[in-house]
């Protein structure tokens, strides 16, 4: 079955859409300076020989502003979770009693910010690439769906600027995110 214009775009929006939503859980990952169980996504445990994510084996709680707490649902794994918290390589420092796993939240400074906020930007240039390589994609279907005549020239431009229209949304929602990321960042 030939693709069709809105087969293209929607897969299109599909892709775009994606992109964002990983740029977005990228960034609940860093810390602004307050505690989130999020910064903690990233983190793997060696259970039993294989790497498991945190939040499949522990309870995971912020009691207050600068603390994590991390109670393990079975007590044998609290040694290697904390060990993965600290080599996870967060600038976090686990301390545990034998139950619960205590994660201190170090309180950031000027320049550890300016250092985030630089990052966050980064992050958000290297979406905004993947956005404009979704649509650089979806324009060479289009091109081709045109070339091979299954589309007029007329709704090659329509597709064409509605892919635009959606990458320029996207774009502006990136921009969105990243500004108030530096906002929560630079908020002491």
């Amino acid at each position: 079955m030939a693709e069709k214009v809105e087969d293209v775009q929607g897969e299109a929006h599909k892709k775009m859409d994606g992109a964002v939503e990983h740029f977005r859980k990228e960034l609940g990952t860093l810390r602004a300076g307050r505690a989130s169980t999020d910064m903690l996504t990233p983190v793997m445990v060696e259970y039993y020989g294989t790497p498991t994510p945190l939040n499949q084996l522990a309870t995971l709680n912020t009691p207050d502003p600068q603390l994590i707490t991390v109670t393990p649902f079975d007590r044998s794994t609290t040694k290697a979770i904390e060990k993965a918290i600290a080599a996870a390589d967060l600038g976090l420092n686990p301390s545990s009693d034998g139950h619960t796993i205590r994660v201190p939240i170090p309180v950031m400074t000027e320049e550890r910010r300016k250092e985030l906020s630089k990052h966050v930007k980064k992050l958000g240039e290297e979406t905004k690439v993947a956005v404009r390589n979704i649509r650089r994609d979806a324009n060479d279907k289009l091109k081709k769906l045109e070339k091979d005549k299954a589309i007029s020239q007329d709704e090659e431009h329509m597709a064409f600027d509605k892919i635009q229209t959606e990458t320029d949304q996207h774009i502006k929602n990136i921009d969105e995110l990243v500004k108030k990321k530096e906002q929560e960042l630079m908020t002491v």
